[in-house]
């Protein structure tokens, strides 16, 4: 495989040394704690996503004398062929940009939208109580994707290459094929209930109703064809046309509710990512409508009023998780789409709200979560969704979390496109306090309305220090939050990339009201502390999150990229 899309780019596989223009960061004047004069280029390029097809699809772009951004179409568009379980060109995503020639740094918010026929008891049945999985499998279950939408805006704003180029490896990959990991059979295990749905669906995955083996090849000659068509057509490529009329005949055709409008209609939004500053670390994060920047503002603000050094393990495990509690909840209440609600970030953010909650922590006591706001939910862990890092030799950068939300989305394929649904209707709130896949409740902000985006917990991320950078984030679904936290507070204590994604893991999200940990995340006197304290605590059964990282040492030069021991991927510096 490697060897055929050397021919496709006719350049050597390893990447060729960029021009080297220094870039001058006037950091302090960003609002950057510290100020560093001048900062030279890395040198060196480097990217972490969770599967090495997709890393070396961005590598050749890389070589192709594409950029970052170049790049990172290469790799969501290779993951959306070889990582079928976690996304894909019917889900949607959030990318987090840096440009190192002006110093911008771009919110690219890719979510899926609402159907304009959507209606907010849609999913209710005649006594107002959620009807069984109907945010889960089907085309009703299915938002309106925006990936395909992305990779065009990025490659026309930001890349350097044709699209047709930074689409090749993907193309490749659907009609040759790739080797089935066990990470994909597992999703077609778990989700082999909903097979009969969609017949497209069964006969690129389940042929002959049976189960592809490890070292199967899976080929999807549907999505190789819509990929094609994309590269040659941008954003009417898949909106409009030949691929448009596919997705609208196959979704009605099986109950749902999409429209010729929905997908012509379809824009992705830049936004000011979400920046804010702790111990000497800026964070540039994700805005609404992800909950990931607030939550984790909400947590570090808290965070900052404790000379953390100076408490036990167990101690320091107290406050995390009491200031995560504390966000969860008004994550619930408050956040939701921000071209359709108005929240009261201004508040959610100041450092008074912070002192507020801190205030009411008790250090002995844990707070039971219905003292906060009693709504019940019963929890699960999410292990779907993906994330890729990149670094290239200019300083441009890219942290990127895109998904179809659950095990292979809605596990409906319209017939002709290779385009598996996304079900991420399933993150809005469908009733104040029903808790969706994830064990997430909420209230009206993020109800179903009409075009509106769901909110997300994807949560891509950079660090910015004094000494260096970091780009991360992670799947996990309502823990993905909390995976960026931990990992942001070893970053600043001076982790490397490959001690972030090994560190072990806990999370509470308010409701349900316990703490999820992995083994060995806690001592077991940390943990004999806590439930001393009132905590419930429930060892996970399963690592959990695939987390990808690169970071680069102003002072040493060194780049790094690493890629979670728990997932399939592959890390590589250039």
């Amino acid at each position: 495989m490697i060897n055929r899309w050397r021919s496709i780019y006719g350049v050597t596989f390893r990447a060729r040394p960029f021009s080297l223009v220094c870039l001058i960061f006037f950091l302090s004047a960003c609002g950057s704690p510290s100020a560093v004069d001048v900062i030279k280029p890395p040198a060196e390029a480097a990217i972490a996503s969770a599967d090495p097809l997709a890393t070396a699809a961005g590598e050749m772009t890389l070589a192709a004398g594409g950029n970052a951004f170049d790049a990172a179409v290469a790799v969501s568009a290779a993951l959306a062929v070889v990582e079928p379980a976690s996304s894909g060109l019917g889900g949607g995503g959030f990318f987090l940009l840096h440009d190192a020639a002006t110093g911008r740094q771009i919110f690219l918010d890719a979510r899926e939208t609402a159907p304009a026929a959507a209606t907010t008891g849609m999913y209710l049945d005649s006594d107002g109580e959620p009807l069984p999985r109907a945010t889960y499998t089907g085309p009703l279950a299915a938002g309106i994707p925006g990936l395909p939408a992305a990779l065009v805006h990025i490659s026309e704003n930001y890349g350097r290459l044709p699209l047709s180029v930074s689409l090749a490896p993907a193309i490749e990959l659907a009609e040759a094929g790739f080797i089935a990991t066990p990470r994909m059979l597992l999703g077609l295990k778990f989700r082999r209930t909903a097979y009969d749905i969609s017949p497209a669906f069964k006969e690129v995955f389940i042929p002959d109703n049976t189960l592809p083996v490890a070292g199967d090849i899976i080929r999807q000659p549907d999505l190789g064809r819509t990929l094609r068509r994309l590269a040659a057509q941008g954003f009417d490529g898949f909106y409009l046309g030949e691929t448009a009329a596919l997705l609208i005949a196959g979704v009605q055709e099986a109950g749902g509710i999409w429209t010729a409008p929905d997908l012509a209609n379809y824009r992705v939004v830049e936004r000011p990512p979400l920046v804010f500053n702790y111990r000497g670390m800026r964070v540039i994060t994700a805005p609404p409508p992800s909950s990931g920047g607030v939550v984790l503002a909400t947590v570090f603000n808290i965070l900052a009023g404790y000379d953390l050094d100076s408490l036990s393990s167990a101690d320091q495990a107290h406050i995390n998780i009491e200031a995560m509690r504390r966000a969860y909840r008004d994550r619930a209440e408050y956040l939701g789409d921000p071209d359709q609600i108005v929240m009261p970030l201004t508040r959610l953010l100041s450092d008074g709200y912070a002192a507020e909650l801190r205030a009411s922590i008790d250090m002995d006591l844990a707070t039971p979560s219905a003292s906060l706001r009693p709504v019940f939910s019963d929890g699960s862990q999410g292990s779907d969704t993906t994330h890729f890092s990149i670094l290239d030799a200019e300083g441009n950068r890219v942290a990127a979390t895109q998904s179809i939300n659950t095990w292979y989305g809605a596990a409906f394929m319209p017939a002709g496109t290779g385009v598996i649904l996304n079900n991420e209707m399933d993150d809005f709130s469908i009733k104040p306090g029903a808790p969706n896949s994830f064990g997430l409740v909420g209230a009206g902000a993020n109800s179903v309305a009409p075009n509106r985006r769901m909110l997300s917990s994807m949560s891509p991320t950079f660090l910015e220090s004094s000494d260096g950078i970091a780009i991360l984030g992670s799947p996990g679904g309502s823990r993905i939050i909390t995976q960026v936290a931990l990992a942001a507070q070893a970053w600043i204590e001076g982790a490397s990339a490959s001690e972030m994604v090994n560190l072990k893991r806990y999370h509470q999200q308010y409701l349900p009201d316990t703490v999820v940990y992995e083994s060995g995340a806690l001592s077991s006197e940390v943990v004999a502390e806590l439930i001393t304290r009132g905590h419930d605590l429930t060892e996970s059964r399963r690592p959990y999150g695939n987390m990808n990282v690169v970071t680069w040492n102003y002072l040493s030069g060194d780049v790094e990229a690493a890629t979670d021991p728990r997932g399939e991927g592959e890390a590589r510096v250039y």
